[in-house]
């Protein structure tokens, strides 16, 4: 008879069929070091590549109780996520990137602190990179607009691998608004957190699908989903553009008093064309913005969908 489940790890899986081999092998040492009482959850992201058939080879003889999740087509890693924290079995949940450039012994900490009660939500706080330069500046980048846009208690380096308990991930997963921000909801659902620092490892396999349009994207979902920063600016901008428009206004008046305008009305009339046009063009913009993230909520779709679901090694 096998020790129940105790422990799950989450793997997000898109491109990463270099890595498999050397990915199972760190989660095999760790579920040892948890006396076998750790499960890992590969959660395939409609994977172009043969990552799926590289998994179903090593998984059977590998000394691992797992799940292999298969989503129907690419729903972003975020939401691969949420769809395999609907379906661990373990009371202390982490989360990791396929590629191991965040090493899976974090993990381990997150666990003994979960474990111990010190906390409900363990986040890693990066303190160093080993990435090249341009990825370093673009993911520091986009960080600093995270965290001064969207939510400041988020570290400097980012949340790239957190752990958590059971009932905060069964909580996520039912969350099941679209266009949203897992890290943001990790931070909006309150509880317990703590940090603990770690590097990030160079990539040593393919290459990372968290690219600088993905990023922005993620961003602006962020900024929507956790802030009313846009409203706000919009209000900023209209409340200049009308101490504006009064100040040129009177100008003109004074310019017209003084006959200085040989054309009375021309200068006015343009004036407040070019501001109102600009003010309702942006103002569209933003109201837009949270009306087309209102109507995708509003069909209730789920954020992924699973194929398919597979068992390898003892079970409880």
């Amino acid at each position: 008879m096998h020790e129940p489940i105790r422990y799950s790890v989450i793997v997000p899986v898109y491109l990463n069929r270099d890595s498999i081999p050397e990915l199972v092998e760190r989660l095999v040492a760790l579920s040892r070091a948890r006396d076998g009482r750790l499960e890992a959850v590969f959660v395939v992201d409609g994977s172009t590549d043969d990552s799926i058939d590289c998994l179903r080879a090593r998984l059977p003889d590998a000394p691992l109780r797992a799940q292999l999740i298969s989503l129907s087509r690419n729903f972003g890693s975020f939401s691969a996520i949420r769809a395999g924290l609907g379906l661990v079995r373990g009371q202390f949940v982490g989360v990791m990137a396929a590629d191991l450039q965040e090493p899976p012994e974090v993990l381990e900490s997150f666990f003994d602190s979960l474990e111990a009660g010190e906390c409900d939500i363990a986040l890693g706080r990066r303190i160093g990179r080993n990435d090249p330069a341009v990825s370093s500046f673009a993911s520091r980048a986009f960080w600093w607009l995270y965290r001064r846009t969207v939510n400041r208690d988020v570290p400097s380096g980012g949340v790239d691998v957190f752990g958590c308990t059971a009932e905060v991930a069964a909580l996520i997963s039912t969350l099941g608004e679209t266009h949203t921000s897992l890290i943001g909801l990790l931070y909006w659902i309150g509880y317990r957190r703590k940090y603990f620092p770690y590097t990030r490892q160079a990539r040593r396999h393919g290459k990372s699908g968290w690219t600088l349009g993905r990023k922005f994207h993620y961003l602006m979902d962020s900024i929507y989903a956790f802030t009313d920063l846009p409203i706000l600016a919009l209000q900023a901008i209209g409340l200049i553009g009308v101490v504006g428009s009064t100040l040129m206004g009177l100008i003109v008046f004074i310019a017209w008093l003084l006959g200085s305008i040989r054309e009375p009305g021309y200068t006015p009339l343009m004036v407040v064309l070019l501001a109102s046009t600009s003010a309702i063009l942006l103002g569209l913009g933003v109201v837009g913005s949270y009306v087309a993230r209102a109507y995708e909520n509003s069909k209730v779709r789920p954020v992924s969908i699973v194929a398919t679901r597979e068992f390898f090694g003892p079970q409880d």
